[in-house]
């Protein structure tokens, strides 16, 4: 898959992650799902941080990437029938680690074009999840970025990934969405 960005959080310098540097650094590698109908995407919206981000999240140990896609979009969004996967892009990113295992945690997003049944099933979420206050919702792809471009612009209370999902939101519209 095609690594399209490596994104350093303003914390975390390369510097930071070489050999010699004496922070601990963690990998985790999540699969997120690209779900698109027209000039709409489906997407999750997290009250906590006010913002829209791409269904997906961490691979379990012994899942493949494949399977923890289907995973999460089915706990994320109840999305049935997930068909037609097709390898879009990867993400990588360093950002700070705020647990007591690592200083640095390293992100890997490998990100997945599919279609789903049209009808979406109950989700699943994680607790903290629940407490953000996360829902799926069919959006139209600009507004989205439009939204989170504002939320990165004016508000306090964005979250870490917000850069990510915007800027995989502006390369899912220029590369697949259709215009009318």
């Amino acid at each position: 898959m095609q690594l399209i960005k490596t994104a350093f959080h303003p914390d975390v310098s390369p510097a930071d992650i070489c050999v010699t540097s004496e922070l601990k650094l963690i990998t985790r590698h999540a699969a997120r799902g690209i779900v698109v109908k027209g000039d709409k995407i489906l997407l999750l919206f997290t009250q906590r941080y006010h913002d829209y981000s791409l269904p997906g999240g961490g691979i379990d140990e012994g899942e493949d990437e494949i399977a923890g896609l289907i995973r999460e979009l089915q706990e994320e969004t109840g999305a049935k029938g997930v068909r037609n996967i097709q390898a879009f892009a990867r993400y990588d990113e360093y950002r700070p680690w705020h647990k007591p295992n690592a200083d640095i945690i390293h992100m890997v997003s490998y990100c997945y074009v599919c279609d789903i049944d049209d009808e979406l099933g109950e989700t699943a979420f994680e607790s903290y999840e629940v407490s953000n206050g996360m829902t799926p919702l069919w959006v139209n792809i600009h507004q989205a970025i439009a939204h989170n471009e504002e939320v990165m612009t004016n508000s306090d209370k964005k979250g870490l990934s917000i850069e990510r999902e915007t800027f995989l939101l502006k390369m899912i519209a220029e590369e697949l969405i259709r215009e009318k």
